[in-house]
C-alpha cells in the first residue's frame, strides 16, 4: 500500500474499531451463543441450529412478532400522516407562530420514553388517572385504557407523541430545501395550495419519507420501554413475550436462557433488517419510474 492509502485508514481506525467493539462485536458473540445450550446439569452443549429451530415453532415468539407487526402497520402510518400534515402547516407560512409550534411538536421528544410512559400510565390509570377521574364525576363506563385488550393501542399512542415531533422535524427540513422559485413557477401558472403540495412538496419529501418510515420500522421491532414500564401499571396487559424484545430480555435476566435469548435477539436483528431493506428497494424502484 502506499503511504497515502496508509494515511486514509489511520483516520478511519477510530470509527472502525469503535464499530467493531459495539456492533460487529456483540453480533458475533451473540451469533456464537445461539449454537450452544447451557445447564445446569451437564453444562455447555453445543446443539447447532437447535434453538433456531425451537424458536421458528415457538407460539410465544411468534405471537410476540405478530403483536409487533400490527404496532407497525397501524400506528406508523398515523404518526407519519400526522407529522407530515404538521410539517405541511408549519412551512405553508399561514400558520400564526409556527415557531412556536415547531419547538412545542418537537418537545416530546425531548422526554425520556421512561417518563413519558409513567406520565401516561398514570394518566390512563383506571382507578387513579384522568380516565378513572371523567367516570367518577359524570357517571361513565370508558373502557380501562391499559387493559388486555387495549394496551397496545395505548402503547402506540405513547410512542406518536414522543416520535411525532422528530419525524416532522425530519420531514420539515426536507420542504426548507426545495428552490423557492418552484413555487412562484407554481403560482404564476395559477396553481392552488393544495396543487403546490401534490406537485411540488410531496414529491420532494419522498426520500425524507422513506427514511423516517426505516427509522419508525426499527423502533417498532424494537419496542421495549414503554410495554416494560407499564408492567408496573398494568401487570395483566403485559406479558413476559409481549414483545420480542421483552421476551429476550425475560428469557435473558429472569429464565437464565441466555443461549435462547441470543437466538430471539439475532432472528429479530435479521428480520428488522430484510423489512427495512425490503421497503427502501421498493421505495427506490417506485422513486426510479
Amino acid at each position: 500500500m502506499t503511504r497515502r492509502t496508509w494515511i486514509g485508514w489511520q483516520f478511519t481506525a477510530p470509527f472502525l474499531g469503535l464499530f467493531t467493539m459495539v456492533f460487529l462485536a456483540p453480533i458475533a458473540y451473540s451469533a456464537y451463543l445461539s449454537v450452544f445450550r447451557t445447564r445446569l446439569v451437564g453444562g455447555t452443549t453445543f446443539v447447532g441450529l437447535e434453538n433456531y429451530t425451537k424458536a421458528l415453532s415457538d407460539p410465544q415468539f411468534w405471537e410476540a412478532v405478530t403483536r409487533v407487526a400490527l404496532f407497525l402497520l397501524i400506528q406508523v402510518p398515523i404518526m407519519l400522516g400526522l407529522a407530515l400534515l404538521v410539517a405541511l402547516a408549519i412551512d405553508s407560512g399561514r400558520l400564526y407562530g409556527a415557531g412556536f409550534f415547531r419547538v412545542a411538536i418537537f418537545l416530546p421528544y425531548a422526554v425520556p420514553s421512561v417518563v413519558a410512559t409513567l406520565m401516561a400510565g398514570f394518566l390512563y390509570g383506571i382507578r387513579f388517572g384522568l380516565v378513572g377521574s371523567i367516570n367518577e364525576a359524570l357517571g361513565l363506563n370508558l373502557p380501562d385504557p391499559l387493559a388486555p385488550g387495549w394496551v397496545l393501542a395505548t402503547i402506540g399512542n405513547i410512542v406518536t407523541w414522543e416520535y411525532v415531533g422528530y419525524n416532522m422535524l425530519i420531514l420539515y427540513s426536507g420542504l426548507k430545501v426545495i428552490d423557492a422559485s418552484l413555487y412562484e413557477a407554481a403560482a404564476i401558472d395559477g396553481a392552488g395550495e393544495l396543487r403546490i403540495i401534490r406537485a411540488i412538496k410531496l414529491p420532494a419529501l419522498r426520500g425524507p419519507l422513506v427514511v423516517a418510515t426505516i427509522f419508525s420500522i426499527v423502533g417498532s421491532f424494537q419496542l421495549f420501554n414503554e410495554p416494560q414500564v407499564l408492567d408496573s401499571l398494568a401487570p395483566n396487559s403485559i406479558t413476559t413475550y409481549f414483545t420480542p424484545n421483552i421476551y429476550a430480555y425475560q428469557l435473558s435476566f429472569a429464565g437464565q436462557q441466555i443461549n435462547y435469548s441470543a437466538t430471539i435477539a439475532l432472528l429479530m436483528g435479521v428480520a428488522t433488517m430484510v423489512v427495512a431493506y425490503l421497503f427502501q428497494l421498493r421505495a427506490m424502484r417506485g422513486e426510479a419510474r
